[in-house]
């Protein structure tokens, strides 16, 4: 049987056949929202309050951070609600809502990823150029380019998925509202929406991965060129944190969004699923923070310290 009109809500499994994962679940998911939300405000503090850190590479961290934020907030307090209780429905406005914003983050994530691998790219590459190319005007026109196109992707492919013809027990086996679940749902033909879900996964995952990779290659050429030491040191202490950032996002997003048709990998997806949801936007902050000396010394200053004479 197919339902041809839009169910009232779903249920989002998750893993309710794991009641004690469950629990467990629940303390680990309340707790990275917790870091992320502390990491991510404190992060938009200091990109915003200390003068030092006004500069492309903290925007776009700051963009970075605020999205992560947004991204977190979108879905971890439905999934605390799922995980605790023996409700685990969503409306469908709900559902609705979460894949528009998921989406839109989603798409938003790839592409401004790919544009701090450039600008990686000319601090390294290009030092003594790194100004006059990344100036003011274009990071404000490369972070409206991430977000713009993160909205589009909403506009295109939310509507399709809403429409599809979905199975009237409406269970959706995942945490979350996503393209992959609910095509999983549908009991009609599939055909479009899936091949819509391999073009839009190859020009925002795999072209900006390409890209980036492209970036830290050039970027692994030239220091090899200049053979020293404190070169292999300065480009390591540049790129480390958005190379481990970049590593975690596009591995969990490829093992959701590319993964094949089989039980084992849906089962799989889930855990992924939830790392890129919650783990990702919680270990970046960390990331940032831990391997990175200005950040922490803008974190002395804030607090009234002498952040210059602090070295760790």
């Amino acid at each position: 049987m197919v339902n041809h009109s839009s169910p009232v809500g779903f249920t989002l499994l998750g893993f309710s056949e794991h009641p004690r994962l469950e629990k467990i679940l629940f303390v680990v998911v309340l707790c990275s929202y917790l870091l992320t939300l502390l990491g991510n405000t404190l992060i938009l503090l200091l990109s915003t309050l200390d003068p030092r850190l006004h500069s492309p590479m903290y925007f776009f961290l700051s963009n970075l951070s605020f999205l992560d934020l947004c991204f977190t907030t979108t879905c971890v307090p439905q999934m605390l609600v799922n995980l605790w209780g023996p409700t685990k429905t969503i409306s469908f406005l709900g559902c609705f809502v979460q894949l528009v914003i998921f989406l839109s983050l989603g798409t938003t994530e790839c592409i401004l990823l790919t544009v701090m691998a450039f600008d990686r790219y000319v601090a390294v590459c290009q030092p003594l150029h790194y100004a006059t190319i990344i100036h003011p005007r274009l990071c404000w026109q490369l972070a409206a380019v991430a977000w713009t196109m993160g909205l589009l992707q909403s506009i295109v492919q939310t509507p399709p998925t809403l429409r599809l013809p979905f199975c009237p027990h409406s269970q959706i086996d995942d945490f979350l509202c996503e393209v992959p679940s609910l095509i999983r749902l549908s009991c009609g033909d599939t055909t479009f929406n899936e091949i819509q879900l391999a073009v839009s996964s190859v020009i925002l995952v795999v072209v900006p991965l390409s890209l980036i990779l492209i970036s830290y290659g050039a970027i692994a050429r030239a220091v090899l060129r200049i053979n020293s030491a404190d070169a292999w040191k300065k480009a390591l202490g540049t790129c480390s944190s958005h190379l481990l950032v970049v590593a975690l996002f596009y591995s969990s997003v490829i093992a959701v969004y590319l993964q094949p048709k089989n039980p084992y990998a849906q089962e799989r997806g889930k855990f992924f699923g939830l790392f890129y949801a919650v783990g990702t936007p919680t270990l970046n902050p960390l990331i940032y923070t831990l391997r990175n000396k200005e950040v922490k010394r803008a974190f002395w200053r804030l607090l009234g310290k002498n952040g210059d004479s602090k070295n760790t």
